[in-house]
């Protein structure tokens, strides 16, 4: 039989379509819009799409179309700097969403019954995480977009952060968009899923309520915060932090911070300003924290260092940089993508990444952990500042490049995600903005300083000890994850090979007789 022209199956391209628009759909819940409220509906539209894929190869493919969509719409300012080896990044992280979308069509499309629903909430939520913990990998992009940091604001978020980490408030986000498919696809299944509902958010609220707070200090500490503003140049960028630094005298600050790459001379050939800092911290009363990012003195390479500069010059441990970032500070596998440099602003030389993360303490006794920039992505990073006894963990950073985009503001959010997590107050300090502190907790502490001003901004978090469960017990929501992925996996194979070993009996037994 011949088929008409008209009469032939439906074009395919709209499905493609829609899953590159429904992948990106969930980009508005990070700031700098910052539709939070968002985030348990962002990902319906693609999972219906998923849900009704003809074929598990189609849903796979656009589970690679959404996820293509996802990381564009997420990492869209870096367009300027990468600009077509963006594509092409996001054509290969995108990848990793094309076995999740055969699962997710797997377990929503069958029958719904109260077993069925109940499975998929907890396949389709893991699988998501299993996503978020691989290209959370520094080399395929580090942890930028993980969902639940949308959420750093939210009261009920910033209780469950301290718990299970930024991963256990993804876990959940995505559960409730699960849910609200399977509610609106099986009516048969909604009393099951408004029960498994019910009973998560008794347990989870219970646990936040139980869980171990970090116990504030008595008394504040009184950091300051030098934001000097777009300058061109290092040595006018260093002038301007001077000037800045110098009309903090007599307020009393123990700590004054300077964002990263705020010193782009090498200290030890540059004996004047290292005179000058140790001047500044003379004349304020307090030690300073700089960042120099310079070629070193009998070491190859370029090293982005934290360095507390006291009254008689540099003090104590030097911290070197170690999470860098992909393209922007080296490039992964040169030899293959060296080429990304001639088609944007990637790093032309790669720098040197330091190997330990240390503590600095004052001469007051204000004990920090230090973090350059994108290391505050990197949950691990300031949890195993606080299991080593960090009072507060300062931020040094800069997003100068992107100054116009929404990084700023999406950067100096994850400051109070780390800050909720590990129970420890965040001080986020940036060359020009989005600089901000925040309490043990993940809430605000004093003025917020946009990319528009250039000043000297005067904090008083509380330093904190104690725990949180998270800090205790790491990524448990993670490996809960997986385990349920390889268990419920186990199970389904189980069933596959008893199935085909019942139909082989059958089969054996009808020849028999």
């Amino acid at each position: 039989m011949v088929q008409s022209a008209t009469s032939g199956p439906r074009p395919s391209w709209w499905r493609a379509l829609a899953a590159l628009i429904a992948g990106g759909l969930p980009a508005p819940v990070f700031p700098a819009p910052g539709w939070w409220w968002w985030a348990p509906f962002c990902l319906v539209p693609w999972l219906l799409l998923l849900r009704t894929a003809p074929t598990a190869r189609r849903a796979a493919l656009e589970g690679w179309f959404g996820g293509l969509g996802f990381m564009l719409a997420v990492h869209h300012w870096l367009l300027p700097s990468l600009h077509v080896f963006t594509l092409v990044l996001a054509a290969l992280l995108g990848l990793a969403w094309a076995p999740w979308g055969m699962l997710a069509r797997a377990l929503l499309a069958g029958p719904g019954t109260a077993w069925r629903a109940v499975t998929a909430l907890a396949g389709v939520a893991s699988g998501w995480l299993v996503i978020e913990l691989v290209r959370s990998w520094q080399g395929l992009g580090g942890p930028w977009g993980l969902l639940g940091a949308s959420q750093w604001q939210v009261g009920a978020a910033l209780r469950l952060f301290p718990v299970g980490g930024v991963w256990l408030v993804s876990l959940l986000l995505v559960a409730v968009n699960a849910a609200l498919v399977v509610m609106a696809t099986s009516p048969r299944a909604r009393g099951a899923t408004l029960a498994a509902g019910a009973a998560v958010a008794a347990l989870a609220t219970g646990a936040a309520a139980a869980a171990p707070r970090p116990v504030p200090a008595d008394r504040p500490a009184r950091i300051a915060v030098v934001q000097p503003g777009v300058i061109s140049g290092a040595a006018q960028r260093f002038d301007r932090q001077e000037r800045l630094t110098a009309g903090l005298a007599g307020r009393g600050a123990e700590l004054v911070v300077w964002g990263e790459s705020s010193v782009g001379f090498n200290l030890a050939a540059r004996p004047d300003l290292a005179d000058r800092l140790a001047a500044l911290s003379r004349r304020t009363g307090a030690e300073l924290l700089v960042n120099v990012d310079a070629r070193r003195q009998g070491r190859p390479g370029i090293s982005k260092t934290s360095v507390l500069v006291g009254a008689s010059g540099p003090v104590g441990p030097r911290y070197d940089k170690m999470r860098l970032v992909p393209f922007g500070e080296y490039v992964p596998a040169r030899s293959l993508l060296g080429w990304a440099t001639s088609v944007g602003r990637a790093a032309d030389e790669d720098r040197d990444p330091g190997t330990r993360q240390v503590l600095t303490e004052t001469s007051g006794g204000l004990r920090a952990g230090p973090l350059v920039c994108f290391e505050t992505a990197f949950p691990d990073l300031s949890r195993r500042l606080a299991r080593a006894g960090a009072g507060l963990i300062v931020a040094q950073s800069s997003t100068s490049t992107f100054q116009r985009s929404w990084a700023p503001a999406q950067h100096a959010s994850l400051a109070a995600v780390r800050a909720a997590e590990s129970g420890r107050p965040v001080v986020h300090a940036t060359l020009t903005g989005v600089s901000a502190v925040f309490d043990a907790s993940g809430r605000p502490v004093g003025p917020r300083l946009g990319t528009d001003r250039s000043t000297a901004a005067l904090y008083e978090p509380r330093p904190a000890s104690g725990s949180t469960l998270y800090v205790r017990f790491g990524d448990w929501a993670v490996y809960a994850a997986v385990a349920w992925l390889v268990v419920a996996g186990g199970v389904v194979a189980g069933g596959v090979v008893a199935g085909g070993v019942v139909a082989v009996r059958r089969v054996r037994g009808r020849g028999d007789g």
